[in-house]
């Protein structure tokens, strides 16, 4: 089993509820604003906007954070001009890490990321070192109890994805990079603001890890994932169940 997902949703039962909710708003923000800041501030016009928005309300992020980000983006209010940064390396037993930023220094993030992987038994490498091992994806998410799981695969299907899957804890709607922005416009007609819609990193092949090493690269994972650049981080861990009903337990 290819355990990014599970492997998310352990890490964030584990964690801090309150901590974790503000690291998801401020990541949220940071997106806005760049959305905001690449095109109109006017979400019917720019889809990248539109997304990050409905990926906030998913998120129940407070409406006057969502307008403030969209207002600093546009530089109708002073805010920090964020570029997009990937970083890419290997983390405990081999396993391929990508880690997608959005910074407003460059040198800070950049060793910020390297120190990280150092520290967790990893190593930073040179971008398209691991890039090769996944493929570029639109990735919709909705709570399980939207819908049921044949609802949400017709209609999935319907709106343009190429691939649903569906558990107890959520639905997954994947879709090819460009067609992100319509296939959530359709979903969201149905069920409602989403969970979560972003591009994605899916692994096409994937490293089996023990437990001792999957721990390991949880921790890297969650070390990553503190650094307040980092909004995003892909592996492609593969592990047993009993390895990951080991972890989640």
């Amino acid at each position: 089993m290819a355990g990014h997902s599970k492997f998310k949703n352990i890490m964030h039962r584990k964690g801090a509820q309150d901590k974790k909710r503000a690291k998801e708003f401020a990541k949220l923000s940071k997106e806005i604003m760049v959305a905001a800041g690449m095109g109109t501030p006017d979400p019917d016009m720019n889809p990248r906007l539109r997304t990050a928005i409905a990926a906030a309300k998913g998120a129940s992020m407070p409406k006057d954070n969502i307008e403030r980000a969209v207002k600093k983006g546009s530089g109708e209010m002073d805010g920090d001009n964020y570029v997009e940064m990937r970083y890419e390396g290997y983390g405990p037993g081999g396993v391929a890490v990508i880690v997608e930023c959005l910074t407003d220094n460059k040198n800070r993030s950049a060793s910020d990321v390297r120190s990280t992987f150092t520290k967790r038994g990893g190593n930073l490498g040179e971008t398209g070192s691991v890039a090769f091992s996944f493929a570029r994806r639109g990735l919709i998410t909705y709570a399980a109890d939207v819908t049921d799981a044949d609802t949400m695969f017709e209609a999935g299907l319907e709106a343009g994805a190429t691939e649903v899957e569906s558990s107890d804890d959520i639905h997954e709607i994947s879709c090819e990079p460009d067609e992100l922005h319509a296939v959530l416009d359709e979903l969201v007609k149905q069920f409602g603001d989403a969970k979560g819609a972003s591009l994605d990193w899916k692994p096409t092949n994937t490293t089996e890890l023990d437990a001792d090493k999957a721990e390991s690269l949880m921790g890297l994972v969650e070390a990553l994932e503190d650094l307040d650049d980092v909004q995003e981080v892909f592996t492609n861990m593969e592990v047993s169940d009993d390895v990951m009903a080991n972890l989640a337990g």
